[in-house]
């Protein structure tokens, strides 16, 4: 019976994907009424608030994150969801509704089987958005709140195929296949999550791309910076995957692309920032 949960997720997955209408799970349903808000060409700082000011997870998250060190170097903190959105910026909300349905799914009852993966599984997402940001700021000329989006959703199909897997308690039991349904499928699946939430047509490509190993000689799209931050993330421990299952993940292009010392550099130098940024968005 060897894959046979795994073909039954998939099967479940292409029906709902083929449909006119997708099913998503209710840990999305925060993402959507600030898409739909977004998504309003009259919207307004107000309204926008309103929106995030109803729910009380993300109204905590916007303030952190305006008062994190990558985007209050002054100090002034804010303490109000309106002023808050003013420093972060309307698409940065975008970003923030994701972290929240993501942190509900992870922390809900049905995902206790899961434990260990969806610690190291957030752990990994935060610090690759935050990371994201950063070298989108430092190291190329890309928009530092869509590489954050990016970094945050770069691995939302591993969340889908989770909160799938954790409907069938045989999968769920059975390791080895449910880590190989989750590294073989989970940017093919986030890809086609994205496009049918209408995300824009870099970040899809950036998805789809990350996990595919190639050589650049200069970090100079939104797919590059998504690609070498899950790279650094994963050298310096901050992986999702099991490496009982799954061994070491190769991160040489990092020695292609920076010295040792550069590299030392610019995850020395950007520390301070991404661990304010990951702690706006995990906590």
């Amino acid at each position: 019976m060897a894959n046979s949960f795994t073909f039954k997720v998939l099967e479940d997955i292409a029906r709902d994907l083929s449909g006119k209408e997708i099913t998503f799970p209710t840990f999305l349903n925060i993402t959507f009424q600030v898409r739909a808000a977004l998504k309003d060409p009259n919207l307004n700082i107000e309204q926008l608030a309103k929106v995030v000011g109803a729910e009380p997870l993300m109204s905590t998250k916007i303030i952190r994150m305006a008062n994190s060190v990558a985007l209050n170097p002054s100090g002034r903190e804010v303490a109000d969801v309106k002023n808050a959105i003013v420093r972060v910026g309307m698409e940065a909300v975008r970003t923030v509704s994701f972290a929240v349905a993501m942190e509900q799914m992870l922390r809900s009852k049905q995902m206790k089987p899961f434990e260990d993966i969806c610690q190291r599984l957030w752990e990994h997402t935060s610090y690759v958005a935050a990371l994201c940001r950063v070298l989108a700021r430092r190291q190329a000329k890309v928009n530092g709140d869509e590489a954050m989006f990016a970094g945050l959703v770069h691995d939302l199909g591993v969340f889908y195929l989770l909160s799938r897997a954790a409907n069938l308690p045989e999968l769920a039991a059975d390791k080895v296949e449910l880590h190989g349904l989750l590294v073989g499928w989970h940017d093919n699946i986030g890809h086609a999550l994205l496009s049918a939430l209408g995300s824009p047509e870099q970040v899809l490509v950036a998805v789809q791309e990350h996990e595919n190993d190639r050589t650049i000689s200069a970090i100079a799209t939104l797919s590059d910076v998504l690609y070498v931050a899950n790279k650094i993330a994963n050298r310096g421990g901050f992986g999702w995957r099991d490496p009982q299952l799954d061994g070491t993940v190769d991160t040489s292009v990092l020695d292609t692309l920076f010295d040792a010392q550069t590299l030392a550099k610019i995850i020395d130098e950007s520390q301070e920032e991404v661990q304010s940024l990951k702690a706006a968005l995990g906590g």
